[in-house]
């Protein structure tokens, strides 16, 4: 294959989706292989490590070779091998990193460590060109927070969660109701057919700060539950969902668009697992279009919402053209900081 353009082989094994891609100048996907985990960690109500590094060991190889063959090219054709360094578990980080290394030392291929976040914030580049300075919404099972960036791997993070993220208190809140992991999904689906009856608090909203809180949400969430449960009475699952919804979609979507005048970005961005979200895609989707008229936003297709390789080597092809390479002596840094790529 006569290469024309720069190839990077993406890898992604930070929790429980085992991942590998092929993508072409940053911006084209040619390949993107995920092997979910999620009918082995369903029965335990969230993921369990140990199973989830097991998995990776058995999938790692295969996933990689499937996007090399539906990509239609070989090691040798590659620019580079960019693999989540962190953050994560640091057992299913592991596999992917050893993979990487092993791969890039054997065939002499530039290595570079790619932070998770940062790879989930980079999807969007496979909508649009990124345009600096612009505002990340970053919501996930692990992270929630707003990300300023003033051009490729500048990352200062401006607003983050102070206890719980988004996503873990989605969780929780569907386990209070019985409800099947993972949880998120299930407590969006049921808010379509209920109504905001419970008004739960919008914690920090009015803040000067751009941090968030969920744990008081989550606590009155499921003090609620359990007040009616004692009373006899079985609230409506709908309408628990849709309050609960409502609640932490109002804080997101406010705290976001008032940050994006702040800073008077450009672009606002959708990132994370619970970008898929569909009342927060709706709900920032209609603030934007009435309060940020000039502001550009993007939302990744619910295909690059959850982990995938194709965002890692995404991100991993811009710091490859910057000249950033890692060492064969990279480990797995599951607390990883944007501080520390």
């Amino acid at each position: 294959m006569t290469k024309k353009q720069t190839l990077l082989l993406g890898i992604e094994s930070s929790c429980d989706e085992t991942a590998a891609a092929v993508v072409k100048n940053g911006r084209e996907i040619i390949s993107n292989v995920v092997a979910s985990q999620i009918e082995s960690h369903k029965r335990f109500g969230g993921v369990v490590p140990e199973i989830a590094s097991r998995h990776h060991v058995e999938q790692i190889t295969l996933v990689i070779e499937e996007a090399l063959e539906q990509a239609e090219v070989e090691l040798d054709d590659l620019d580079a091998i960019a693999v989540t360094e962190g953050p994560g578990l640091v057992g299913a980080l592991l596999i992917g990193v050893n993979a990487a290394k092993t791969l890039a030392f054997s065939h002499n291929l530039p290595l570079i460590g790619v932070h998770h976040i940062a790879g989930h914030i980079y999807a969007n580049r496979f909508e649009k060109e990124m345009v600096f300075p612009l505002l990340a919404l970053v919501v996930s099972g692990g992270h929630t927070e707003l990300v300023l960036m003033r051009g490729h791997n500048q990352f200062e993070i401006i607003g983050e969660t102070r206890d719980d993220a988004a996503g873990e208190a989605y969780d929780k809140v569907a386990r209070s109701l019985g409800l099947s992991y993972p949880g998120g999904v299930q407590i969006d689906r049921l808010a379509k057919e209920g109504e905001d009856t419970f008004h739960f608090p919008r914690a920090m909203i009015d803040d000067p700060s751009y941090d968030f809180s969920f744990s008081g949400l989550k606590s009155a969430f499921i003090n609620q539950l359990h007040n009616m449960r004692q009373k006899n009475l079985e609230p409506n699952p709908a309408d628990m969902a849709a309050s609960f919804q409502a609640s932490v979609v109002d804080v997101l979507v406010t705290k976001t668009i008032r940050a994006a005048k702040e800073y008077q970005v450009k672009q606002l961005l959708l990132a994370g697992g619970v970008a898929a979200n569909q009342g927060l895609r709706a709900a920032l989707i209609q603030e934007a279009e009435t309060e940020l008229p000039n502001v550009e936003l993007l939302i990744p297709p619910l295909s690059l919402c959850g982990d995938n390789a194709a965002m890692i080597a995404a991100a991993g092809t811009a710091s490859f053209k910057e000249g950033k390479r890692s060492s064969l002596a990279m480990n797995a840094e599951p607390g990883l900081l944007f501080d520390d790529i």
